[in-house]
């Protein structure tokens, strides 16, 4: 027998007889670079949670790899086993942050690689993200658990196929419970004019999964936090559906498989004779409130306006000064060294760069049918290339301050491109739908590459290794 529970989001708490693993542990607010909270919020008794052997991390999004709460659990505060074992992709970028932040015994998991620990086996089980996003290089692996008699399995974010299915079903017989991914995130359509009707193709493969798997049981896995205060428009452009819309469409797919809601603080027991499910059960989790109505989706309503994020006058006009002075004297030699240049040249592009202050904004133009291009401050009246971005966030990237982690999550970033070539007599269009590389020349300035990803985790590290937290 096994029992699982939800703490948030995607950290479980899976409990065999003689072995206790966590997985993804997310336990502070705010979260992915302090965008986002969970949600529902969670009331956590961290001194009542039973000592862990395993602490598996599935992969790098900060939804799931946490500087902070994995700073917190290399205290001396009783929630890993000083032999606990840590399960890692083989991502070097990872590897090096839990290693830098104090971390031992990690073993780096493979596909389908079997781990024996105490009553309990353990496979990761592959992911097809890394085939299918140009941005998420990286591996990440959901998590098969089998200790003789039941199996779980968590599919956390991972994008599987029918051979994956199949070979998971093979190896127990079957899986007793399963936590499935539900939703198709839309994070990052909004900044970069991106359709927000629910991909329907990629929510297709998260019903087909569930057929093809048929577990005993299903609960929605995941997807679990919102955005907050300033960000929280986004929250209706970003979830295209819900717990309770997903389960509907479950039930009409595939009614031979039974399913529920599983909410922090709910505590799955699973047997060979039943999977059941208590409600706010758990001795150390509960949700504080059920706030999941913020997050409904409606991708007509309102919009925050672009605006710098520093209040201080006097800042602001100092990071204006750094803004023009990238603007004006080194963006147009980043522009003329780069690959895409010829692209530019090509398709005739008119590039505007918006930069929103405090009140209003201020406009530079680049027309690259000019020989050679300019920087130009004034509005040319035509546009196929813009960029629109608040002082704060351009400043911080010139300062090597922030990633495109944040600036292209946070709102304060919006781009588009509708680029076009007409020539005598012929009309040719650029085919944007098919792009899978950035055209934005402030991309090219500030690349969003493994520096940029390794400094953004190293920030955490300085920021929250070796601190007293509670």
């Amino acid at each position: 027998m096994m029992q699982t529970t939800l703490i948030g989001h995607a950290c479980l708490l899976i409990q065999s007889r003689d072995t206790t693993i966590l997985t993804d542990p997310v336990w502070f607010d705010y979260l992915w670079e302090e965008i986002n909270v969970l949600c529902p919020s969670i009331v956590l008794e961290k001194n009542k949670i039973p000592p862990v052997d395993v602490l598996n991390l599935s992969h790098r999004h900060q939804d799931h790899f946490d500087v902070r709460t994995l700073a917190y659990l290399l205290q001396d505060n009783g929630v890993l086993k000083p032999d606990v074992t840590i399960l890692a992709p083989d991502d070097d970028l990872l590897l090096e942050v839990i290693r830098e932040l104090g971390f031992k015994n990690i073993k780096v998991v493979a596909n389908f690689e079997t781990i024996k620990i105490r009553d309990v086996e353990i496979t990761p089980t592959p992911s097809g993200n890394q085939e299918s996003t140009a941005q998420d290089t990286f591996p990440e692996h959901g998590l098969l658990v089998n200790d003789g008699e039941v199996t779980l399995w968590n599919q956390v974010d991972s994008l599987v196929n029918p051979d994956t299915i199949e070979r998971i079903n093979q190896m127990y017989g079957g899986v007793d419970l399963a936590h499935g991914r539900f939703v198709p995130l839309l994070e990052g359509n909004f900044s970069y004019n991106k359709p927000f009707n629910l991909p329907f193709n990629e929510y297709c493969t998260f019903l087909n999964m569930v057929k093809a798997l048929k577990p005993r049981f299903i609960v929605p896995g995941s997807a679990a936090f919102r955005y907050r205060d300033e960000f929280s428009f986004l929250n209706r452009y970003s979830f295209p559906t819900t717990q309770d819309q997903y389960l509907r469409d479950l039930q009409a797919f595939c009614p031979e498989v039974p399913a529920g809601k599983f909410n922090p603080g709910d505590v799955a027991h699973i047997s060979k004779n039943e999977v059941r499910i208590e409600n706010q059960s758990s001795p150390f989790v509960r949700v504080l409130e059920d706030d999941s109505d913020k997050v409904i989706f409606k991708p007509v309503m309102e919009v925050a306006p672009l605006r710098t994020r520093t209040d201080d006058p006097k800042k602001h006009e100092e990071e204006m000064v750094r803004v023009r002075d990238f603007i004006e004297n080194r963006l147009l030699e980043i522009i003329l060294k780069s690959e895409l240049l010829e692209a530019w040249q090509h398709w005739k592009v008119v590039y505007q760069l918006e930069v929103f202050g405090q009140e209003g904004s201020e406009i530079w133009s680049i027309d690259f049918e000019e020989t050679p291009p300019r920087v130009q401050n004034s509005c040319l009246g035509k546009i196929n290339l813009y960029e629109g971005i608040s002082a704060s966030e351009l400043d911080a990237l010139t300062q090597g301050k922030t990633s495109w982690d944040f600036v292209a999550l946070c709102g304060n970033y919006r781009t588009f491109n509708n680029i076009y070539r007409v020539t005598d007599g012929n009309f040719e269009y650029f085919p944007s739908e098919k792009l899978d590389v950035a055209l934005e020349p402030l991309m090219v300035a500030f690349p969003w590459n493994l520096e940029m990803d390794r400094e953004k985790f190293m920030r955490d590290v300085r920021r929250w290794k070796d601190k007293p937290q509670t």
